[in-house]
């Protein structure tokens, strides 16, 4: 008995919350949009999540975005790449992936949180990725290759920032050390220069008092 009530339930979950399907083609390197739309004056700001594979009972699978229906929520955003786009407030909160790739291709889910019990709806989107053209992989192959190079001449440049600021550290560290030995040397010079004087200047009055005696 209740395994047959547990049955109709999970009858009655699957079957009373509206749910449809679509399909979209993308291709490798370009932007691709999946759709998804909910009737905003109705329902007013409404909570949505996109997921890769078919909404379950609550929630999304392996979320990637949501949107409390005013805003991105941005904690919920997994990657860059993936943006709602569309007017949130009509109610257009469609999926976009920015340089889509091949790895994309698959089902992905999206929940409107609609108010009041089993209301939500749930929308199936099938992404097929069409493997880029030539050209096309050699766009992408520049932009990794200009994004490489950008990298490491950033990376050189600061390596011989670093450079000069040590060796300009260390001259000018020179330049005080030897700027110090010399006042030390003319210091010393001073004293031996007074010293000498002194010392003359005794022997001279030591003469003088013989000569007159």
């Amino acid at each position: 008995m209740v395994r047959r009530v547990t049955l109709m339930l999970q009858l009655l979950l699957l079957t009373v919350s509206s749910s449809s399907s679509r399909k979209v083609d993308g291709r490798a390197g370009e932007d691709v949009t999946l759709p998804c739309k909910y009737d905003f004056n109705s329902n007013g700001a409404t909570s949505v999540c996109w997921g890769r594979g078919s909404p379950p009972l609550t929630g999304c699978n392996q979320q990637i975005i949501a949107t409390d229906g005013r805003e991105v929520i941005e904690s919920s955003r997994v990657s860059s790449r993936y943006q709602l786009l569309g007017r949130l407030q009509d109610g257009d909160v469609s999926l976009t992936i920015l340089n889509a790739t091949e790895e994309d291709a698959g089902r992905y889910g999206c929940r409107v949180e609609i108010q009041g019990l089993f209301n939500d709806e749930k929308y199936d989107v099938d992404l097929t990725i069409e493997k880029a053209s030539q050209s096309t992989e050699s766009t992408i192959l520049n932009r990794e290759t200009t994004h490489i190079y950008t990298e490491k001449m950033t990376r050189h440049v600061t390596t011989v920032t670093e450079s000069l600021a040590t060796r300009s550290s260390n001259s000018i560290n020179t330049q005080k050390v030897q700027t110090t030995t010399g006042v030390t040397v003319s210091l010393v010079c001073v004293v031996l220069l007074l010293t000498a004087l002194v010392t003359a200047g005794a022997v001279i009055k030591t003469r003088w008092n013989q000569l007159k005696m």
